[in-house]
This record gives structure tokens, sequence and C-alpha cells, in this order.
């Protein structure tokens, strides 16, 4: 699956491309650039970037942005089960989920109705909740405006603790 979906891109399959998918298999969660070259000391980091991005386009790996700058990286369905994500704005975690196919199909409906209406052809869809994980949410204090909005206000710098 993995060396059709590069074809179709006009890549090849190489030894380091198959083991930067074995890591990614083997860690079983987003993970970033660093914890690949952890897990994975033989792949020179340089060519683990250059070979995600090839992997990217490909439709072999989805990157997961943080905050708009950290990037994770998960193997694209279906080599993994099609999830969602649960993203702490905080530290970075990310926690998959599961829906029930009930509430997949109402989505998949609902989406295909806002696409068919725009004119636009929806190839996916990948739904990330951002927020505060339990043991970032500490860290933030809910003021309640006098209209009765609530805003998030960071009152402590979090600890490095994603993963």
């Amino acid at each position: 699956m993995v060396r059709a979906r590069l074809a179709r891109h006009d890549s090849r399959y190489t030894p380091g491309r198959r083991r930067l998918v074995e890591a990614l298999m083997g860690a079983g969660r987003p993970v970033t650039l660093t914890e690949i070259a952890s897990s994975a000391p033989d792949l020179p980091v340089s060519s683990t970037y250059r070979n995600l991005s090839v992997l990217e386009r490909s439709g072999v790996v989805n990157r997961i942005l943080i905050r708009g700058d950290r990037a994770y990286f998960e193997l694209a369905e279906p080599l993994m089960s099609h999830h969602h994500h649960l993203v702490c704005i905080s530290c970075g975690a990310i926690t998959d989920i599961h829906l029930d196919d009930e509430l997949e199909e109402m989505i998949d409906l609902r989406l295909a109705e806002a696409a068919r209406r725009a004119a636009f052809t929806p190839l996916r869809h990948m739904l990330d909740l951002h927020g505060h994980c339990s043991r970032c949410l500490h860290l933030v204090e809910d003021l309640t405006t006098e209209d009765g909005a609530t805003n998030i206000l960071r009152i402590n710098p979090p600890a490095h603790h994603a993963g």
C-alpha cells in the first residue's frame, strides 16, 4: 500500500522511507521529528525530514501542527484506523479518539452537505479538538465576563510533558 501511494507520486519506497514508516508504526501515536530520531537513530535527521515531506505528499503520513509551529507525524489512513485528536494547546499532548460509527456517519453527512453547497469535492476529514489536557488544566483560570462569556487565561507557564 505504501509503495503504491508513493508510485502514484513518482516516488520510490526506499530503505530509509521503509524504516521511517516502521518507526511511525512502532510509535502507535503522533510523534515529533525529535522522537522519531530518538527511536530510529540510524536515520539521519535531514533525510528523515525530507522523507517525511515525500511521505506526506504521497498520503502515507499526516502532519499535525500544534500552535502553528510544532509538527507531529503519524501514519495516514488506511495504514492507521480512522480517528480524531484531542490536542492540548498548553503542552502539545495529542490523544487519539475514536467516534462511534453513527456519529462518524453523521459528521460525514454534514460535511458532505457543506461541501456540496460550496461546490467543493472533499477527499477526507480530520478533526482536531483543541483545549487543555487534565495535566494542564490547573494552569489556566476561567474568567467569566459581565456578558457571561468565558475567557481562558494562562496563569502559569506549563512544564513540557508532551508525549
